[in-house]
């Protein structure tokens, strides 16, 4: 069939935004218990929770290999630790027989055991106290040992978002802390703000964990604390083994011998080390310019899982991370065979087999079994489908860029992609930029049907990791230092351009958008430039000043770093941030945001449109009740990317007839 001939951004698409949203998410958080892989997976469609999911060996009810929803709604299994949360499950084989679960549920952050192969199938029991709405006691990061649960406790103090503390404590399984928070125990005092969760040696005598200290992020210095473990059950004679201000461990892990590893960048890229633990040496056991770690953004990510027969699986790359089997002793590396390349930073082991989570260009985020003995990969949970023809999936081009100063960008670009239609030849296409979050974060080139739904209308996409991303070591990530809303501003920009000037993309139709950090660099690049013609702002940072007074306490000091020292801040809010510089926004916008979000909280939003009154810039703003940081809810996806859809149909001179109309208001 020959191709028809539509003008870009006009084609038709079985991609509709109700698809991107059913499947938007992907499993995290995978483990396993006994031989049995368990995760955590989204509902969108069930307003967003996140539910546990077991594949089963061999069952009574269900043949071997079933993958069975643990957990009906309402229950949702999600930690609110930091407001990102972290690993909210661990689970372990009860001596009867079948597997003990503890999880947090989201709604009263409260720990709940489970049992679900138990005779009568009875329900979660709750471990810990009821909590004041909205504060109170958080749990996250948790170890089954003995009657206990050894994890991290946030605790609120007081009214504000800052007034937190964070020890290890350990929760008995008995229930007897449900009603009585003086049954909990806390392992270790609370000189140290933040705090992972414990990971035990293998004998079960020595505990190590990560700690930091405001102003500083987890990428910027973290410590990796040892104790030992007493007859009693409590944590002695703690000592700093490695890391401090300038080296960023983001992992610790024990090797079955009683091997201490730790992921550290002090060598410029996160790479693995084997730590003596009497005297704190670290000798790197693969030196690459590579990274084999990344942010440590939730308490609970894991970059490396060390095997029974001492070897250890890694995730490794630049940009990507790819699954690898290392020998620590030789240094030998082999990367797993198979279609994936992108891996999340979840690893679990069972003998010989490792769990994960990846993707591709061409397949979404499932959980995957690499078997070492054989070298076999395959999927095994959250398969991967085709809802639509693969036909109508974009073709990601991983390429560099030059920006100021001759520096490196590195974006993949999205071109317009359909099976069955193309532009007149003299057309050139509008693109997109997309600036991520974080900003210490970074984006693979995977397969995301948030991309498609534009892609496949004639719409290209291209994904920036400016300066300041992640995945490419620290010298790249650092560049963004007191830099924020000029380096990504930048590069973004660059990247635009070039895209212009080699007649890949129209410079008369370009766009930006972000969600959180990217929508400030969105904002920011409205205020900064005349490059595009209109953007799309997603629960945004807006204004440093506000921010740092406003939002949550882990990045409450993120902009000293960002952005400078306090004593400079009220110049550098003048000169960035998009609320101070709002009659210099002259393109069109929608604002998205979410009325729970306690990270970029809706004053924000407020104050910009706020500026923008009157001065005769079209624009939309939609705010949605029950979001927070980050959409969750089906139904805010759709009509969010409907929304962005229209913006850039009337700004571009589309004609599109199968979404709502937003309407732009001056």
């Amino acid at each position: 069939m020959a191709a028809r001939t539509r003008p870009y951004g006009s084609w038709p698409s079985p991609i509709d935004a109700a698809l991107a949203a059913s499947l938007d998410g992907r499993p995290e958080y995978v483990g396993t218990v006994g031989p049995e892989v368990w995760w955590t997976e989204p509902r969108p469609e069930e307003a967003g929770r996140r539910t546990l999911v077991r594949r089963r060996l061999a069952a009574a009810d269900g043949p071997a290999g079933a993958q069975v929803t643990e957990l009906p709604a309402p229950w949702n299994v999600r930690s609110r630790v930091t407001e990102y949360g972290g690993r909210p499950w661990a689970g372990a084989e009860r001596p009867a027989g079948g597997p003990l679960l503890v999880f947090v549920h989201f709604a009263d952050q409260r720990l709940y055991a489970y049992e679900p192969d138990a005779p009568g199938g009875p329900a979660p029991r709750p471990l810990t106290p009821v909590s004041a709405t909205g504060g109170g006691l958080r749990w996250a990061d948790p170890v089954l040992r003995g009657g206990e649960v050894w994890c991290v406790l946030e605790e609120f103090t007081g009214p504000a978002p800052t007034d937190v503390r964070r020890v290890l404590a350990a929760v008995p399984l008995d229930g007897s802390a449900a009603g009585d928070r003086a049954a909990v125990r806390e392992l270790t005092d609370d000189r140290h703000r933040f705090t992972t969760g414990p990971r035990l040696s293998p004998d079960g005598r020595r505990a190590a964990w990560l700690v930091w200290d405001h102003p500083r992020m987890p990428w910027d210095g973290t410590e990796l604390q040892l104790a030992e473990v007493t007859a009693d059950g409590a944590l002695a004679g703690t000592r700093t083994v490695l890391g401090g201000p300038d080296e960023a461990v983001a992992q610790v892990d024990w090797a079955a011998d009683g091997t201490l590893l730790a992921v550290s960048d002090r060598g410029g890229w996160w790479n693995p080390y084997r730590v003596d633990p009497h005297t704190g040496g670290a000798v790197n056991v693969c030196a690459r310019d590579e990274e084999f770690g990344g942010p440590l953004w939730k308490p609970g990510l894991r970059w490396l899982a060390p095997l029974p027969d001492g070897l250890v699986a890694v995730l490794h790359g630049q940009g990507s991370s790819v699954l690898g089997v290392l020998d620590p002793e030789s240094g030998d590396l082999v990367d797993a065979a198979g279609p994936w390349t992108s891996w999340q930073p979840t690893l679990a082991v069972h003998g010989t087999r490792v769990y994960g989570v990846a993707a591709s260009p061409r397949s979404a985020y499932e959980v995957v079994e690499l078997d070492t003995a054989t070298g076999h990969a395959r999927a095994v949970g959250a398969q991967a489908t085709d809802p639509v023809d693969p036909a109508y999936y974009p073709e990601p081009q991983s390429r560099t860029f030059l920006g100021p100063d001759n520096r490196e960008i590195h974006a993949h670009v999205y071109p317009p992609h359909h099976p069955a239609c193309r532009a007149a030849a003299d057309e050139l296409p509008p693109y997109v930029v997309w600036a991520h979050g974080g900003p210490t974060d970074h984006v693979p080139p995977v397969l995301d049907l948030h991309i498609a739904y534009f892609t496949s209308r004639g719409i290209g996409v291209v994904e920036v990791n400016y300066g300041g991303s992640t995945g490419y070591g620290r010298a790249y990530r650092e560049r963004l230092r007191e830099q924020w809303g000029v380096v990504d501003v930048e590069d973004c920009a660059a990247v635009a351009r070039a895209l212009a000037a080699e007649g890949t993309a129209d410079p008369a139709r370009l766009a930006i958008r972000g969600g959180s950090a990217g929508g400030w660099t969105a904002a920011a690049s409205l205020a900064a430039t005349d490059l595009y013609a209109c953007a799309a702002i997603i629960y945004p940072v807006l204004d440093l000043r506000g921010f740092a007074e406003e939002t949550h306490d882990l990045e409450s000091h993120y902009i000293d770093g960002l952005a400078g020292p306090p004593q400079t801040l009220a110049v550098v809010c003048r000169e960035r941030s998009p609320v101070a510089r709002a009659d210099r926004i002259t393109a069109s916008f929608v604002l998205l945001q979410g009325l729970d979000d306690p990270v970029c909280p809706p004053a924000q939003a407020e104050r910009l449109l706020a500026a923008m009154r009157g001065r005769g810039v079209p624009h939309a703003y939609l705010a949605f009740a029950g979001e927070g940081h980050g959409f969750r809810r089906a139904d805010t996806m759709v009509r969010a990317l409907e929304a962005e859809l229209s913006l850039y149909a009337q700004v571009f001179g589309i004609e599109r007839t199968d979404i709502p109309r937003l309407e732009l208001r001056t």
